[in-house]
C-alpha cells in the first residue's frame, strides 16, 4: 500500500471517529475530503489541490439536478404531511379495532401502523418518534409490559426504510446505477415478510409469556366502526402508493407528486368536516420541516461527493477492490463481513449517512467478486448477473442497516422510544427488542440463501 492509499486510509478512519464524536455528518465528510486532498497535494503534488477545489462551483449544482433525486423532498413532504394531518393516529386506531380482540393485538397493530406510516414517511427515526407518540400512551393505558411495548416499537420503527417508498432505497440505487422502480419491487415482498416476521414474533412471546399483555378486549361497537371508517382512506392513500409502486404501476415521482395532493386534499377534508386534520399552520410546519430534512439530506449527498472525489484521488476503493478479488476469502464469508460491519455501523450512523458512505466501498468490491459487470448468472459466483446483484445486496444492505437501529448497546430507535417511555429503563427496551432481532436474523438469512425473495417481484413484472 502506498502513500496515497495511506492517506485515504487515515482519513477514513478520522472521519469514522468524527461520527462516533457526533460530529454533522454533511461536515464532517466535506471536511475530511477537503483536509485529505491537501494532504495528498502535499504528498503526491501531481495531485493538485486547486483543480479539486474549482470543481466545488458546479458540483454542488449537478449534484442537486439529478431528476431522481426531485423524489426526495416530495416523500419528506408528504410524510410530514400526513403526521400533521394525524394520519398515523387514525392508522393505529383503525388497526387497533381490528386486532384488540387477539391477545397482543394491540402490540400487533403498532406495528403494522409502524409499516404503513414507515412507508410514506421514509425514516426509521421520524417513524419510530411518530408511533411511539401514538401508541406508547394506549399501550400503558392497557397496561402492557413496558419490555414489549416499548420493544415492538422500537423494531416496527426499523420498517420504514425497506417497505417503498423509502428515501434510503432512492439513494443506494442512485449510488449503484439501479432502477429505482425496479428497487421499490424488489423491497416489496421482504418488506411485508418483516411486518409478518413481528406480528409473528409478538404473538410467539405472548404464547411463552402470556402475563406480558392484557387478556383481550374488543372495542365498543360504535368506537370501532369510526376507526375503522377513519382508517379506510389512509389504508387506500398509503397502500396505493406502496402497491402500486411496488407492482410498477407509475413512477416515482408521479407517484410522489400525486401522494402530496392526495394527503393535502384529504388532510383538509379531514379538518373540515371533523375539526381534527390538516390546518394551514400544520402545512407552514411540513414545508418547514420538509425543507430542514431535504437540505440536511442534500449536504450528506453533496459531503458524500467531495469525500468520494478524495477516497477516488487517494485509490482505497480500487485498493480494497484489488485486495478483496485476489484474497484466499470465500466471496461468501466477505459478504456476511459486509453485513456484520454494517449492523455495527448502524449502532453509530444515520441509516442515510451510512449508505453514501459505505456503499461506494462495498459495492466495487462485491462487483469485481462477482465478475464485474458483464458477468452472467452461470459463470457468477453469486450465481446472478450484476443488475442482480445490485438489487439482492441492496435489499441485505438496507435491512441491516437498520438492523443496527435497535442493536445494543447503541441502537438509536431505542434511545428515542425510550425517551419517549417515561420510567421505562432503557435496560427493559433492550431486552424486549431481542426476540425481534431474532426474528430479522430469520429473514435476512432467508433473503441470503432464497435471493428469490427479493428478485420475485421486479423479475415477475419485467415478464
Amino acid at each position: 500500500m502506498g502513500e496515497r492509499e495511506i492517506i485515504g486510509l487515515l482519513g477514513l478512519v478520522a472521519f469514522f471517529v468524527l461520527l462516533i464524536l457526533r460530529s454533522p455528518v454533511g461536515l464532517a465528510m466535506i471536511g475530511i475530503g477537503i483536509v485529505g486532498n491537501y494532504a495528498l497535494s502535499i504528498y503526491a503534488p501531481y495531485l493538485r489541490f486547486e483543480p479539486y477545489l474549482k470543481q466545488f462551483k458546479t458540483l454542488l449544482w449537478s449534484n442537486m439536478a439529478n431528476y431522481d433525486l426531485s423524489v426526495l423532498p416530495l416523500f419528506v413532504l408528504m410524510g410530514y404531511l400526513a403526521s400533521q394531518s394525524r394520519l398515523s393516529t387514525d392508522l393505529f386506531r383503525g388497526l387497533e379495532a381490528l386486532m384488540s380482540r387477539f391477545r397482543g393485538g394491540v402490540a400487533m397493530a403498532a406495528v403494522g401502523a409502524c409499516g404503513g406510516f414507515g412507508a410514506v414517511c421514509g425514516s426509521s427515526l421520524a417513524t419510530a418518534a411518530t408511533m411511539g407518540k401514538v401508541a406508547l400512551p394506549e399501550l400503558a393505558r392497557l397496561k402492557y409490559s413496558p419490555r414489549l411495548a416499548t420493544g415492538a416499537l422500537a423494531a416496527g420503527g426499523t420498517l420504514g426504510i425497506l417497505i417503498p417508498p423509502s428515501i434510503a432505497l432512492v439513494i443506494y440505487a442512485i449510488i449503484v446505477e439501479a432502477s429505482i422502480l425496479q428497487m421499490f419491487q424488489a423491497a416489496l415482498l421482504p418488506g411485508l415478510l418483516a411486518v409478518a416476521g413481528f406480528i409473528l414474533t409478538i404473538t410467539v412471546i405472548l404464547k411463552i409469556r402470556p402475563g406480558l399483555a392484557p387478556e383481550p378486549s374488543a372495542m365498543p361497537v360504535a368506537e370501532r366502526r369510526l376507526a375503522i371508517r377513519r382508517m379506510l382512506p389512509v389504508l387506500l392513500i398509503f397502500g396505493g402508493i406502496i402497491f402500486g409502486l411496488g407492482l410498477g404501476l407509475f413512477t416515482p415521482t408521479p407517484a410522489a407528486s400525486f401522494g402530496v395532493f392526495v394527503v393535502l386534499v384529504y388532510g383538509f377534508a379531514l379538518r373540515h368536516f371533523t375539526g381534527e386534520g390538516l390546518s394551514v399552520d400544520g402545512v407552514r410546519a411540513a414545508l418547514r420541516d420538509t425543507a430542514g430534512t431535504s437540505g440536511m439530506i442534500y449536504l450528506i449527498l453533496f459531503g458524500a461527493e467531495v469525500i468520494k472525489g478524495f477516497f477516488s484521488r487517494a485509490g482505497l476503493p480500487a485498493a480494497i477492490a484489488e485486495w478483496a478479488s485476489v484474497s484466499v476469502m470465500d466471496p461468501w464469508i466477505i459478504l456476511i463481513a459486509m453485513l456484520v460491519l454494517l449492523i455495527i455501523l448502524g449502532c453509530f450512523m444515520e441509516s442515510l449517512a451510512m449508505i453514501v458512505v459505505v456503499v461506494p466501498f462495498f459495492w466495487p468490491i462485491l462487483s469485481a467478486l462477482n465478475g464485474g459487470d458483464y458477468a452472467s448468472a452461470d459463470s457468477a459466483v453469486f450465481g446472478m448477473g450484476a443488475d442482480d446483484l445490485k438489487i439482492w445486496f441492496g435489499v441485505l444492505a438496507l435491512i441491516v442497516v437498520e438492523l443496527g437501529l435497535i442493536t445494543p448497546p447503541v441502537g438509536l430507535n431505542v434511545y428515542i422510544i425510550s425517551a419517549l417511555s417515561d420510567g421505562v429503563p432503557m435496560s427493559e427496551t433492550f431486552k424486549g427488542v431481542l426476540p425481534f432481532l431474532g426474528a430479522e436474523a430469520i429473514r435476512v438469512s432467508l433473503i441470503l440463501l432464497v435471493p428469490g425473495l427479493a428478485l420475485l417481484v421486479p423479475h415477475w413484472l419485467a415478464g
